[in-house]
């Protein structure tokens, strides 16, 4: 076989490994119509070229593509050029600090070794798409990736956090995202339960040496859902809705509000809102559009009248 050919085929194993997480010898030799021994071969010129493959022995051994340490080219198919490419721009104009800076060099990169037909492709994309920033708040990078890491080996994490005095040590468990903002859940040992914290508000965040064992936990995102419903604001209300709860969660955004089936009526849910104004609230109901009913407090309903008289008097 020419040195050409050799080196196709070494590139269609890349592509192998990368499909899926583990391939046994037999299998690869039938994908790439070779010996087993030709395979053994193709994968230490992988090797050499800093990919580091794992291969195990006996049965049910086989060759995984795993983490090395320098990131080597990746082969991509044309949908995941193309998917590459959009999402890179979507994460230029982020809310995570110096993330946008590092997409616009990734995506530079891309775009200098896709063929030409594909270019074309993601630049009539991001023709037609802008980019609205919205009003989340900038997250460090390095301290996503400090408690992602943590959530990863269960190590506790310590932080200094806006609005207490006090330094926090917690068990991380989940990174949760609304789209406007990064929250993470973890067990307080401090208040002996769980809390969530806003990745905005952390300072000083540093992972420390102490592993903890993985306890059981609820949801990561109801729970994070429920404590941004329910955040301190001036008013809370429960609204009963004519609607189906999936329904209304397609319209409702996390952080706006929580949604829950109504046990005492089919075809109802309840929805709790919080906000610093309840005109505020009125608007948010409003919008969605389906029959309401006011539960808690009376003064959402005087509020929502205020609203309708005024919006009377601007369309008089």
């Amino acid at each position: 076989m020419t040195a050409e050919g050799t080196t196709e085929r070494v590139l269609r194993l890349l592509a192998l490994l990368q499909r899926r997480p583990a391939w046994t010898g037999a299998e690869l030799a039938a994908e790439l119509r070779v010996t087993a021994r030709s395979v053994r071969r193709d994968v230490e010129r992988l090797r050499s070229l800093g990919y580091p493959v794992h291969a195990t022995g006996g049965v049910g051994g086989g060759y995984q593509l795993g983490a090395g340490t320098r990131l080597p080219p990746l082969l991509l198919d044309d949908d995941e050029a193309i998917a590459t490419a959009v999402s890179l721009r979507l994460a230029s104009a982020g809310p995570i600090a110096g993330a946008g800076e590092a997409a616009l060099r990734a995506l530079a990169k891309l775009d200098q070794v896709m063929p030409p037909r594909l270019r074309e492709e993601v630049r009539a994309v991001h023709g037609a798409t802008e980019t609205l920033a919205g009003p989340g708040a900038e997250i460090d990078a390095e301290v996503l990736v400090t408690l992602a890491r943590a959530c990863r080996d269960a190590v506790r994490v310590r932080f200094s956090y806006t609005g207490g005095p006090e330094q926090r040590t917690v068990e991380p468990v989940r990174l949760v995202t609304t789209g406007r903002r990064w929250y993470l859940m973890g067990w307080d040992p401090q208040r002996d339960d769980w809390r969530t914290f806003r990745l905005d508000r952390m300072r000083d965040v540093a992972a420390t040496s102490w592993r903890f064992r993985p306890r059981e936990h609820p949801d990561p995102a109801a729970f994070v859902q429920r404590a941004v419903a329910e955040s301190p604001y001036r008013h809370r209300a429960r609204i009963r809705l004519h609607a189906d709860p999936a329904a209304v969660r397609d319209r409702i955004p996390p952080q706006v509000g929580r949604v829950e089936d109504d046990p005492g009526r089919a075809g109802w849910c309840i929805l709790t809102a919080a906000a610093d104004r309840l005109d505020t609230i009125a608007v948010h109901v409003a919008r969605l559009g389906f029959p309401a009913e006011v539960l808690e407090p009376p003064e959402l309903r005087t509020a929502a009248a205020d609203l309708a008289a005024r919006l009377r008097d601007l369309s008089g």
